[in-house]
């Protein structure tokens, strides 16, 4: 039997960057409460609880049609980190760097997110997280303020790219119950 392919959930057109300046109303994560030194543990911690969520018996459920599944959540998790572990790097390693345009609704449809296997995802996720912070554990003191621009000219520093990351972490953890 062939699972039929889920409608593609409306495209997220938010501008997500005010979340390194502000707390989230919805998860509750605040930047300020973060400490660039304390990146790569924040990392590691807010990505540790997915290996529960994967083992749920509806993992593969959606709430809604427009709203992802558990495992759609934790396949961008995964990807995410690789993403935002790229730039870093990538960061560290150049003056100003462009960043390629990441469009992860796409890369959901394109990787077919809802048909991956579950505990395969758990244990990408824990070595993508764990790549993210040990790309955050290389920035010297005086890394923390180089920039790089995102397709849609917003401008990050390595730090607030950080952040950027662990709110988007937090707040996954927050749209599956976790």
């Amino acid at each position: 039997m062939v699972t039929p392919e889920p409608l593609a959930p409306e495209p997220d057109s938010k501008d997500w960057t005010w979340t390194i300046d502000r707390p989230c109303p919805d998860c509750g994560f605040d930047p300020a409460a973060i400490e660039r030194a304390a990146i790569p543990t924040a990392i590691r911690e807010a990505t540790a609880p997915w290996s529960t969520v994967l083992a749920r018996v509806d993992v593969h459920e959606r709430p809604a049609p427009q709203i992802w599944s558990q495992l759609e959540y934790a396949c961008h998790v995964r990807d995410v980190c690789t993403v935002m572990a790229d730039r870093c790097r990538l960061m560290l390693e150049q003056d100003d760097p462009a960043f390629e345009n990441w469009d992860q609704d796409a890369a959901a449809v394109e990787d077919r997110y809802w048909e991956q296997e579950p505990m395969v995802v758990s244990e990408e996720i824990e070595a993508a997280a764990e790549d993210a912070a040990t790309a955050y554990e290389s920035v010297r003191d005086d890394q923390w303020d180089r920039k790089g621009l995102r397709s849609n000219e917003s401008v990050f520093t390595v730090e607030t790219l950080g952040t950027y990351l662990l709110h988007d972490l937090h707040h996954h953890l927050h749209d599956v119950g976790a």
